[in-house]
Parts: C-alpha cells; sequence; structure tokens
C-alpha cells in the first residue's frame, strides 16, 4: 500500500496541472480562430470557446503514463488508447456536425482496445448477490457501456460547468469505491479523472471561459466507462452515475430515436424576463433531467446546477454504499 503513495500523488499532481495550465493558451488559441459558440442560457451575446476536449486528453494521457512507468499494466493501456479514440471521435464532430448514429457507433468501436488486450473480467459482480459469470454477455457488454457512459455525460452537457462537476463528483466516488474493495491500484490508476475534472471545472463553472465539447464529454465518458470495465466494478460506477443516466433515458424515450441535440427544433427550456430558466410547453421538445427540476418553477442557471450537484452526490453515496455491500459478499 505505502508503494502506491507515490505513484498517486505524482499522477494526480500531472493530471491537474496539465489541464490547469494548458486551458488559457487554448483558450486564447480558440478565440484566435472563432472557434466559439453562443452560450444560450445568458442574457447578452456570450460567446464562449470550444472544444476543451485537447487539454482534457492532454491530463489523462500524461498522467496515466505517469502511472504506466509504475505499473506497467494493460489496463492502463486500455485507458488511454480507449479515451484517445474516444476525444478523436468528439473532436471530429466538434468540427463538423455528424449523424445520430455516428457517435455511438465510433464509441464502440472505441471500446476495442479493452477486449483486445485482454484487460476485462466475464464475471460481473452485485451486490450481497455474488457475481455472475457471462462469457458471451459480457462482450456485448463492453461494446455498449463506452457508448453509454460516453453519450451520457455529453447529454448532461447542457449548462456551465455541469459535465465537469458531475465527473468530479461521480468519478471520486468510483475511486472511493475502488479503495473499499481493496482494489488499491485501480483506485490509483482512476484518481487522475477526478483531478482532470476539477482542474477544468475551474474554467468550466459559471461563468464558463470554455466548453469541452463533444471531445471532452466523450473525453471523460469513455475514461469512466473504461475504468469501471477493467476495474470490475460496473454496477457501481452504473449508481454513481444514475442521474446522467436517467437524463439519457428520459432524452431517447420521449425522441424515440437517437438524434444529435443540434438537430432537435423543440427547446426543453425557455428563459424568463429576467432570464431564469424555465420548463417549455412545447410538445415536440424532448423530456430531460433539467426540464423535469424546473417543472416545479423557474430557477436560475446556478441553481439548476446546485440540484444536479446534489443528485451527484447522493448517487455517489449510494455507489459507495453498494460497494460496502459488496465488499461483504466477497
Amino acid at each position: 500500500m505505502v508503494e502506491l503513495i507515490i505513484p498517486a500523488i505524482v499522477s494526480c499532481i500531472v493530471a491537474f496541472f496539465t489541464v490547469y495550465a494548458t486551458v488559457p493558451p487554448l483558450i486564447k488559441f480558440l478565440q484566435k480562430r472563432n472557434l466559439t459558440v453562443r452560450d444560450v442560457n445568458k442574457k447578452d451575446n456570450v460567446m464562449i470557446v470550444r472544444p476543451g476536449g485537447p487539454s482534457i486528453i492532454a491530463g489523462i494521457i500524461t498522467s496515466e503514463i505517469v502511472l504506466y512507468i509504475f505499473f506497467e499494466t494493460n489496463e492502463i493501456l486500455a485507458i488511454m488508447i480507449t479515451s484517445f479514440i474516444a476525444f478523436v471521435i468528439g473532436y471530429i464532430d466538434d468540427r463538423k456536425v455528424m449523424g445520430g448514429w455516428f457517435k455511438p457507433i465510433a464509441l464502440a468501436i472505441a471500446a476495442t482496445p479493452i477486449i483486445l488486450l485482454g484487460t476485462y473480467d466475464s464475471t460481473l459482480s452485485f451486490p450481497l448477490f455474488g457475481s455472475v459469470h457471462i462469457p458471451a454477455l459480457y462482450l456485448g457488454l463492453v461494446i455498449f457501456m463506452i457508448p453509454i457512459t460516453g453519450n451520457t455525460i455529453n447529454s448532461i452537457d447542457v449548462l456551465n460547468g455541469i459535465a465537469s462537476g458531475f465527473m468530479i463528483i461521480a468519478s471520486f466516488s468510483l475511486s472511493i469505491s475502488l479503495f473499499i474493495l481493496q482494489n488499491y491500484e485501480m483506485a490509483i490508476i482512476s484518481l487522475p479523472l477526478g483531478f482532470v475534472s476539477l482542474a477544468f471545472y475551474k474554467y468550466h463553472k459559471i461563468p464558463s471561459k470554455i466548453f469541452p465539447g463533444d471531445s471532452g464529454a466523450l473525453t471523460l465518458g469513455a475514461m469512466y466507462g473504461t475504468i469501471a470495465i477493467v476495474g470490475h466494478v460496473e454496477i457501481i460506477a452504473a449508481v454513481a452515475l444514475l442521474p446522467a443516466v436517467i437524463n439519457s433515458f428520459l432524452f431517447l424515450s420521449s425522441m424515440k430515436k437517437i438524434v444529435e441535440h443540434r438537430e432537435i427544433k423543440g427547446k426543453p427550456v425557455e428563459h424568463t424576463e429576467d432570464f431564469k430558466l424555465k420548463a417549455t410547453n412545447d410538445k415536440t421538445a424532448p423530456i430531460t433531467l433539467v426540464r423535469l427540476i424546473l417543472a416545479g418553477g423557474p430557477l436560475s442557471e446556478k441553481q439548476v446546477g446546485y440540484v444536479i450537484f446534489k443528485l451527484a452526490i447522493f448517487s455517489g453515496l449510494l455507489a459507495i454504499i453498494t460497494a460496502f455491500m459488496m465488499r461483504v459478499s466477497i
């Protein structure tokens, strides 16, 4: 356990300061090239640069390389390769709007390094009830999980600071759960995700200076999903991600098909005269978590963010409790 302290500290410092130091020059670079989008939840015509994905992937790759020097495991390689492929997929979508099926199919391909490197276990563990060995079905789970986690984080990236803030809570909950299960090496390997998210949140929180874009959100989600698979904590990871999963489910069930957010005509949220957010009455608009939160009445963007973070903390605590339950059943 003691020998894990140095790689943990070094990798977390590298993860945090790589993102923290590279975002300001990235913002200037994007501004010079006019790579901006309007912040639709601001009263004035506020333009925000995107994507922040390059800084996020830089933080992930550099910190995981540090860990690979110490551990030299295929699990770290799987995390780096899958996260990088997800970044490329997202960056393509940032620069050119692709069809609704592009990201799910491409992210399914991004999951193949996990299989090729043999970093998965066909046994799925449940709290209290033990484990189930499902060799064939588990391969399907691997292929589906990365598109689900990637698009889930991408779909909740609708307000300033939500995607990065939500990922801080979910990823640290997952790391704590891995420590509880005494999977110390994987817990250390998972920590950089939280610190990358924390550093990016500094620039992404209200008022945002930069948006993660698809490249940033998909990278965060794909790394989270990969950690869940290679760390054998799939159920715990799903519990921690529950509010975002519900948001995706509501969106898909109301739209009846996979569709790009930018292709949707009806918007789930409108603005009051003082520019608070309120739920729309447009029947063509998708149902989302934010729309449900606003069903009780208009709220400011910051207030909606606090509600989502409270839900994330609650789910994170449930995930940690689930880890304790799984620990008892081992």
